[in-house]
């Protein structure tokens, strides 16, 4: 009788062991990713009290999961506890214990969400374009605002940095160059925009904070690296204190509210207002305020400046900066740049 039972009991061991073996590959089958190659993004929306077998059904439809089934056995395995509600952007490469783990996790993605960059040495004209672009709010209305006294006068109490000065009648937009250069998220297009300003800056000033903006939007646009801008900002230093006026182009292109991207006449360089360096009248002066938002490099530039005895200053198309001393070596370095076609207008 014993001799008889062993091949029954190996029958069925091997039996239990193929069984083991199926059952085992099935189940790997079934939590591997739908499809490895498809990379696309699945928004799921799962709403509060929906149960774990309707959350399965919906994942099955949007063909995220293989089995229905093996949705709620993983679950109750797992001792996953709770799936939480939330808008998710899944895709089919992803196996089954990341969909569950990122259902119990939850999710902070929003699919209002507005997100707004606003880069260095742009203008407050230009981050509006921005935020029309982006939001619910006109272009002329975030310029409203921009523009509004009470406003201002409410971020003059909030922040350390900013004073009075910046409510003077001729600067064309009080927080021009205050706005920190960064990426901002906001929760939906009504919501209204608020971005924080240059307080990561404060171990740099000690004063006179309106005084360093300014130079560092100016030298923002006129300078490419840390290095030159510090050297620029040297001559600027140099003219204002020689009884010179700063001579900045960018200045001008300001104060007439163009794009740098056209010519001026000489009769424009020359206008009169109090932006542009270029004028007579503008001896010994900055601007009366940033022209756009410097980078930390710039703001560096303007608190720690090159000394040097240079006056003059000009760059050629590929970004090259010459320096000279007297406004007759800096004429001779601009004919040399023009005579080789490196002239950047």
């Amino acid at each position: 009788m014993i001799v008889k039972r062993k091949p029954k009991l190996l029958l069925i061991l091997i039996f239990f062991s193929v069984f083991l073996i199926v059952i085992g590959g099935l189940w790997l089958f079934l939590c591997r990713p739908v499809n490895f190659f498809d990379h696309d993004i699945v928004e799921v929306q799962i709403t509060s009290g929906t149960s774990t077998k309707e959350i399965s059904d919906i994942l099955k439809e949007k063909k995220l999961i293989r089995s229905r089934i093996l949705f709620g056995v993983y679950i109750k395995l797992n001792r996953v506890s709770s799936l939480k509600a939330g808008t998710y952007q899944f895709r089919r490469d992803m196996s089954l214990s990341k969909i569950v783990q990122t259902l119990e996790r939850g999710s902070s993605y929003n699919p209002n969400l507005v997100v707004l960059t606003f880069h260095e040495g742009k203008r407050i004209t230009d981050y509006a374009k921005v935020i029309e672009k982006k939001t619910n709010h006109t272009y002329d209305e975030v310029i409203a605002v921009f523009k509004d006294r009470d406003y201002m006068k409410q971020l003059i109490a909030e922040y350390w940095f900013l004073t009075d000065v910046i409510l003077n009648d001729d600067i064309y937009y009080p927080l021009e160059g205050y706005l920190a250069p960064d990426t901002y998220h906001f929760d939906n297009k009504d919501t209204y925009p608020y971005f924080p300003l240059n307080k990561p800056y404060k171990d740099l000033f000690v004063n006179e904070i309106h005084r360093y903006l300014t130079m560092a939007s100016v030298v923002e646009l006129e300078g490419t690296n840390t290095e030159n801008r510090k050297m620029i900002v040297g001559i600027f230093e140099n003219r204002l204190h020689s009884g010179m006026n700063m001579g900045s182009d960018v200045t001008t292109y300001y104060g007439l509210q163009v794009d740098m991207t056209q010519d001026l006449s000489s009769n424009q360089f020359s206008s009169v207002n109090p932006y542009n360096t270029r004028s007579t009248t503008m001896i010994g002066k900055l601007p009366i305020g940033p022209i756009c938002t410097p980078s930390l490099s710039s703001i560096e530039a303007s608190v720690h400046p090159t000394d040097s005895d240079y006056l003059f200053f000009v760059a050629d198309k590929h970004g090259n900066i010459y320096y000279t001393r007297t406004n007759q070596e800096h004429d001779q370095k601009v004919a040399e740049i023009k005579a080789k076609g490196d002239w950047i207008w």
